[in-house]
């Protein structure tokens, strides 16, 4: 269904009468939400708002997945950030799910999971995440280019979703820091996801600037996933752990 329409989304949901619904779907073109903010906020924010009214219409568990990006605001941080810090998204896409946030927390019964740098199994040939894209610049060029100053925490889409599973069954309501453990750049992810693949390729390491991106990304985005863990679930692996287990089963 197309969840920018209200309409339809209420036909859907009200036939489905599902027991929760987990919004998968997102504009995820940072840089070109810039350029293309009506359809961004549409999506991310606006979309979310008919997920939450069709969702307390039927009694279902509305689960929005966010992003790291709503806290861009602090490039001297080093702690990882917790669900009661306040968020300071920077550019057009932090600004969207920032507000799909909020107009999920306006459900009764809501799950809101922020998650970071998501990579898993392509359901499209033409999808791609960093990884798939590492390895594939790989193949083609002799060296490459990867920001080293920004500080996140990839995550594998599998680890995610037994995240999110659990936090359903449980029945819980709030905001969860889903991502795999530890921290790294995105040069330190590169060299990693190269050592693993046994590929030689040179990399070189350089700044957020030199880059030049049009939308602004957080220098430190690190989330801490110490609510999650008071669970008792299955503790999230370690981001390495995790990133060798997607390419050992990758196609």
């Amino acid at each position: 269904m197309d969840i920018a329409n209200r309409q339809q989304v209420a036909q859907v949901i009200g036939q489905l009468r599902p027991s929760a619904i987990v919004n998968c779907a997102a504009y995820t073109a940072v840089d070109r939400a810039e350029q293309n903010q009506d359809r961004c906020y549409a999506i991310n924010a606006t979309a979310v708002e008919h997920l939450a009214q069709a969702a307390d219409h039927t009694g279902a568990t509305l689960v929005q997945i966010s992003s790291d990006y709503v806290f861009g605001g602090n490039a001297e941080r080093t702690a990882p950030y917790t669900e009661t810090d306040s968020p300071a998204p920077q550019g057009v896409y932090a600004r969207s799910k920032l507000l799909g946030e909020q107009a999920a927390a306006a459900c009764r019964r809501h799950i809101v999971v922020r998650t970071c740098g998501l990579y898993g199994e392509r359901a499209k040939p033409t999808q791609a995440n960093f990884v798939d894209t590492m390895l594939r610049l790989a193949g083609e060029r002799p060296s490459l280019r990867v920001v080293g100053d920004q500080r996140c925490t990839p995550s594998y889409v599998c680890d995610v979703a037994e995240a999110i599973v659990l936090l359903i069954d449980q029945q819980v309501d709030g905001l969860f820091h889903v991502v795999n453990q530890g921290e790294t750049t995105w040069y330190q992810f590169a060299l990693r996801i190269f050592a693993l693949a046994k590929l030689d390729i040179q990399v070189l390491q350089i700044t957020t600037e030199e880059y030049g991106a049009l939308a602004p990304r957080p220098r430190y985005s690190v989330l801490s996933t110490e609510k999650y863990q008071t669970l008792g679930g299955p503790k999230l692996r370690g981001w390495e752990v995790a990133l060798a287990d997607y390419l050992s089963k990758r196609r």
